[in-house]
């Protein structure tokens, strides 16, 4: 399993409804998450069959952005 981690402008339970639907047939139920209680809002994604831009293009599709953790 790969496990990528970015940081998104999803806010709250209400984005977090937003995006599920996508992230859940994209990546399967289960797979992701976000900590809203972290600044940078970090989306952790497992998955075999993800990529970095994967998921980025991902959520925009839903509406929101993600982008690479600053170093």
């Amino acid at each position: 399993m790969k496990t990528i981690q970015l940081k998104t402008n999803i806010m709250c339970g209400s984005c977090i409804e937003k995006v599920t639907p996508v992230l859940n047939k994209e990546f399967g139920e289960n797979n992701w998450k976000v900590d809203t209680q972290n600044p940078r809002k970090i989306l952790t994604v497992i998955a075999d069959n993800a990529d970095k831009n994967d998921v980025i293009n991902a959520v925009q599709k839903a509406g929101y952005k993600a982008e690479e953790l600053p170093a």
